[in-house]
């Protein structure tokens, strides 16, 4: 078990962090240093607000909800490759796009 839960962690850690770094540019920023995240997410950047075991929550305009799920998809597929290499294994992932953090499931 200890292997199995320790290569999720190593997963979902990777994830994130491509997650993170493709989420900021998304975000509306006519400098090439962005304001402090408090200021970014007013001005309405994406952004992580929740993450445990195998759920990740985003807030984000409506407008960028296309742009932020195909992120997600992304960001799992490069913690794939990362982790395992060129494997046709699939690691799917369920993105619920919703209105309020209690109505995804």
């Amino acid at each position: 078990n200890f292997v199995v839960q320790a290569t999720a962690a190593d997963w979902a850690l990777a994830l994130l962090g491509s997650l993170r770094r493709r989420l900021t540019p998304l975000g509306p920023s006519s400098s090439p240093h962005p304001p402090p995240i408090t200021r970014r997410a007013s001005l309405g950047a994406p952004r992580l607000v929740f993450f445990q075991h195998d759920e990740v929550i985003v807030h984000t305009p409506a407008g960028l909800a296309g742009d932020v799920v195909a992120a997600v998809h992304a960001s799992a597929d490069e913690a794939r490759r990362l982790l395992f290499g060129d494997t046709a294994v699939v690691f799917p992932m369920e993105i619920a796009v919703v209105d309020r953090y209690a109505d995804a499931k």
